[in-house]
């Protein structure tokens, strides 16, 4: 019989166990990954609909692709490698044949602009998947580590500029992630030489390198980061593991090339013979400056102390600081080697944010917690100077390019494919007129005669002049044997292709439309326009007819591009024109 004592009755304590704490550890990390997610996909949502016109060169090869065409730029053109991201152009051909892309709208948004974006933003998702999944073998906090690493790259620009610009940085950027986690991890739980860490590494560096030319490096992080930790008892073993990973890398990559020599004539893609990369100078050593000058140097400088305090004393962690230092250092050294890039906000740096990001937020959420409550405090109010300085830059940087984005999808078909269509239309040309131009990505896709890409990514012959700069047998190529029946420039191209200074020019084609500096007007680079026919086509009641439309439909598109460049557009079909 029991005694009522007037007293509550005692209850144990049940601590949280394993099998309580994982549940609440998977939620953190959820909201982790979904919390940095959100935060780039806020930042990407302030360039609107941009794409960038060169995203829509690959756009068209995945059409013709899906459609059955092969890898051309239009159905019925030779086969030209006017790309250089085989992976990217296969997913968007891969999203054709699923009906996700170039197939009308979605949300009342043009398929063209939203799945690559959304595309972009679940490969920024796997980004930071494979950040926990890291910073779980390096630390304590793996949660914190992933959600400042996703902030870092949502407040960066240059990375949310062009994960988000239909180009395949997003996917680079995941690849780059995932074979920096997989060494990371191997390194971590003593399997490095492990056969498969050793074939995935080679096989991720496949993808790597076929999503961008430079991503070729790649293929030697896993032998960097065997001969950092080889030790003589297992030489062979590693040697061995050396060659499976090699393997694995040469295997695809090699049957790629050989793919591209009897497809397309060339062991390089078109675009890198037009852009003729050069081999580095010392000059060249200073790039990483202008990584350090973009993110803030203040920043940087605290990341690097917080690492050169992390990697004195021998631990678990500085092994996989090492390890991760590899990807890394590949990543600065394609930077520096790459020639400069006319589209700016650092297009080339994003493998180097996106694992900066990663090892900046370890480095820091791992010395701050291993501080003593002075240096602690010291630490922290030094890192929130840091990064009030660094925000303030990299908004200054994000303000700008909206202001003045580069070249837009949307403006070229808007502008050169419509005005190109009604032209072909007046002079009732066959599908087989040709018109040379520069802006080659919404052309391509809207146009219904064929394009001549006079910056020579998309032609072959084209592209060898320029690669040797012999602008003469250009201008040769294009007045005697091409003979395209129009020609449109933009910018400076005349001068640069020294077309103003050939008397054929004028005497071979005469102008239709022109939007250029007159007297003491200047006109923005964007909207210096000119568009030319050729003397043998237009008769003058043509010419007038020409004329006509190109005033009414080209400057009310040339106006908008002043004050609405990161607007969207109608999906882009061959044929389609202004009213």
């Amino acid at each position: 019989m029991s005694v009522a004592t007037g007293t509550k009755p005692q209850v144990d304590r049940i601590e949280p166990g394993p099998l309580a704490a994982a549940p609440r550890g998977r939620l953190v990390a959820v909201v982790a990954v979904l919390g940095g997610t959100a935060l780039i996909a806020a930042h990407a949502t302030l360039y609107g609909y941009w794409l960038i016109d060169d995203a829509a060169i690959t756009f068209a090869y995945s059409r013709d692709v899906a459609d059955g065409f092969g890898p051309v730029l239009q159905p019925g053109a030779a086969p030209v490698e006017g790309f250089s991201n085989p992976t990217w152009m296969i997913l968007l051909a891969l999203a054709k044949l699923a009906g996700l892309f170039d197939h009308g709208t979605l949300f009342g948004v043009s398929d063209q602009i939203l799945f690559p974006k959304v595309l972009a933003l679940a490969c920024c998702l796997g980004v930071l998947v494979l950040f926990h999944s890291g910073a779980k073998t390096l630390s304590r906090r793996p949660a914190l580590v992933t959600f400042a690493a996703g902030a870092a790259l949502a407040a960066t620009p240059s990375f949310v500029i062009w994960c988000f610009s239909g180009l395949e940085n997003s996917f680079y950027a995941l690849t780059v992630a995932a074979l920096a986690v997989l060494l990371l991890r191997a390194v971590q739980a003593g399997h490095l030489l492990g056969h498969r860490v050793a074939a995935g590494a080679g096989l991720i560096a496949v993808l790597a390198a076929l999503t961008r030319p430079d991503g070729v490096i790649y293929a030697g992080a896993y032998a960097i980061t065997v001969a950092l930790f080889l030790k003589r008892d297992v030489l062979g073993r590693s040697v061995r593991a050396v060659l499976v990973s090699v393997a694995a890398f040469a295997g695809p990559y090699g049957a790629y090339l050989v793919f591209r020599w009897f497809e397309f004539g060339r062991l390089v893609p078109n675009t890198a013979v037009a852009k003729g990369q050069e081999p580095p100078t010392l000059d060249d050593l200073a790039a990483p400056g202008q990584i350090v000058e973009y993110a803030g140097w203040l920043v940087v400088a605290v990341a690097v102390a917080c690492l050169a305090t992390l990697l004195v004393r021998p631990s678990r962690l500085r092994t996989g600081l090492i390890a991760l230092l590899v990807p890394f250092g590949l990543a600065v050294v394609a930077f520096i080697v790459l020639e400069y890039d006319w589209m700016g906000q650092l297009r080339f740096a994003t493998p180097v944010w996106t694992l900066g990001a990663f090892g900046g937020a370890i480095v820091v959420v791992e010395a701050l917690a291993a501080a003593r409550l002075r240096g602690r405090i010291a630490l922290a109010g030094l890192l929130a100077v840091a990064l009030l300085s660094s925000v303030n830059g990299l908004y200054a940087q994000g303000t700008a390019y909206r202001a003045n984005a580069k070249t837009a999808m949307c403006l070229v078909a808007e502008r050169d494919a419509h005005a190109v269509n009604g032209f072909a239309d007046i002079l009732k040309l066959p599908g087989s007129a040709q018109v040379g131009l520069i802006d080659l990505g919404g052309t391509s896709l809207g146009s219904r005669i064929r394009v001549l890409d006079l910056a020579g990514l998309g032609d072959k012959p084209i592209a060898d002049y320029l690669h040797r700069a012999d602008l003469p047998g250009l201008r040769n190529y294009v007045f005697t044997l091409a003979k395209p029946e129009m020609i449109t420039f933009i910018g400076s191209w005349p001068e640069t292709l020294q077309f103003d200074q050939d008397p054929r020019f004028a005497r071979d084609y005469v102008p239709i439309f022109v939007n250029g500096p007159t007297g003491n007007m200047t006109v923005d680079s964007r909207n210096q326009v000119s568009y030319h026919v050729r003397r043998d086509l237009a008769a003058p009641a043509e010419l007038t007819e020409l004329r006509a439309y190109a005033k009414k439909t080209l400057p009310p598109v040339l106006e908008l591009n002043k004050t609405a460049g990161l607007r969207g557009c109608a999906p882009i079909r061959p044929g389609g024109k202004a009213g």
